[in-house]
């Protein structure tokens, strides 16, 4: 997005774009003033990359020099965040990808040549670019443990994934039997009974032991169980596919439960750091965030209270507002896609789970659906208002209070539409309105119009 930054960006000493690459990259310089260019090549080592960044600051005396490269995060950011004359602008790779095939239209590519392109970018619109604003330690800590467990996470759910898909197979009524393939209880009792016929060869007494010992404490759910193992029908008895399955079946059931220990890990970091951090109680206090979401909203907005200026810059970035097509009379508002992901993963999942204990939160959701839209539209649609609030909070430092809230949507004024509706009644004197908001006149109105007037009042 444009922003002016003559009086922000300090006076570079020079300019450089950074290819990357696994082992070596490419660099190409331009000093500022000047249009002549350098270019080089920059191993991936530590000491290559210890004596390139200090070469510049015994050249251009300490001045502070602009390096865009196409990384957010990575080996190669976290390496040069460290020294104070650098400053970092990532570049997303679909960014340069374009510009490049824009300007070289042949589609070759080469890495000097994607080293050129970038400092382009970075010397003819740096004001499109941000420049990297790394946050406090604390807080970088968080941003990384909470996408970490989230990856965790979603290897978990793909290993479970394919355990369903095996137990289809041959073993379809665990899947009705438990709720969650993840539990501990599920791999216990594959364990002991890998198949149907396994499993039916156990007294009803040994079956009831181990569902109470393993912490299923329902009797109504243990004795339909029972019934259903009792009158259960293997789905075949090939053996040729079943023992292959059971085989996967018992490894997946492994990385599983290894997994698990790893997300329980993962979560004990994340709340050691969350509660120790000065702004932790801000987002704890909004409705449904919980042990899980605050430290991921905390996260995802950071410990940089001026990298936004504006609630609708982060509702933009995180791809949560939508992006509008307009062209000629054309115009619509279509799904945002090029984002950070988790970024917007965060705040739809936030919105969702609101919805749980909050009155104001569940109306709005409803009054979406109520329109038509779809429930992940509908959810988009209560983050953007979420954001503002919690965007506020994050600002003025303090917790959300759900009753401010209210009295302020209560003052809110009624919306635009719903005046210019009664605006229009009061011009028809009663009259039916057609779409464009006139009264409807059988000699005047077009036919499209008056078809559309017509299906509304059906």
């Amino acid at each position: 997005m444009p922003q002016s930054k003559a009086a922000e960006e300090p006076q570079f000493a020079a300019f450089i774009a950074l290819d990357w690459a696994d082992r070596v990259h490419a660099w190409a310089l331009q000093v500022a003033g000047s249009t002549q260019r350098e270019t080089g090549r920059l191993e991936h080592t530590p000491e290559a990359i210890a004596a390139w960044a200090q070469q510049w600051a015994v050249r251009f005396a300490g001045r502070p020099v602009a390096v865009a490269l196409e990384q957010s995060r990575g080996s190669l950011v976290y390496a040069l965040s460290q020294y104070q004359h650098l400053v970092l602008y990532p570049i997303h790779p679909k960014t340069s990808y374009d510009y490049r095939r824009a300007v070289f239209p042949s589609g070759s590519k080469d890495d000097p040549r994607d080293a050129d392109a970038l400092l382009d970018l970075l010397t003819r619109h740096r004001d499109r670019l941000r420049a990297l604003q790394p946050d406090d330690e604390p807080t970088r800590k968080l941003q990384i443990l909470v996408e970490k467990r989230r990856q965790l996470v979603d290897q978990r759910t793909a290993q479970t994934n394919r355990i369903t898909e095996q137990l289809k197979l041959y073993f379809p009524q665990v899947l009705n039997w438990f709720d969650e393939l993840a539990t501990p209880i599920v791999a216990a009792f594959l364990q002991h009974w890998p198949t149907l016929p396994d499993l039916q060869k156990a007294s009803p007494q040994q079956l009831r032991a181990f569902f109470q010992q393993h912490g299923s404490r329902s009797a109504d759910r243990i004795q339909q169980r029972l019934q259903e193992i009792a009158q259960a029908k293997p789905l075949l008895q090939d053996a040729a596919v079943i023992e292959p399955a059971v085989l996967l079946v018992g490894v997946l059931l492994a990385q599983v439960a290894a997994l698990n220990a790893g997300i329980r890990a993962f979560e004990k970091a994340i709340e050691a750091v969350a509660k120790a951090h000065p702004d932790y109680f801000i987002f704890a206090s909004f409705p449904g965030a919980g042990a899980t979401m605050a430290p991921r909203l905390l996260a995802a907005f950071g410990s940089q209270r001026q990298r936004y200026r504006t609630a609708n810059e982060l509702q933009s970035f995180s791809g949560i507002a939508p992006v509008r097509d307009a062209s000629g009379a054309h115009e619509r508002p279509y799904f945002r896609r090029c984002c950070p992901k988790f970024l917007r993963q965060s705040f739809q999942e936030y919105a969702a789970l609101s919805l749980q204990q909050c009155d104001w939160a569940r109306a709005f959701y409803q009054k979406q659906k109520d329109h038509g839209k779809s429930h992940h539209a509908a959810v988009r649609a209560l983050a953007y208002k979420w954001l503002r609030i919690l965007f506020r909070c994050w600002q003025s430092k303090k917790s959300y209070q759900e009753e401010v809230i209210i009295e302020a949507r209560k003052a809110k004024p009624a919306p635009l539409r719903h005046r210019s509706e009664k605006a229009a009644d009061d011009r028809s004197g009663g009259r039916p309105v057609a779409p464009c908001g006139k009264p409807v006149n059988a000699g005047l109105i077009k036919i499209g119009d008056l078809l559309k007037f017509l299906l509304a009042q059906a």
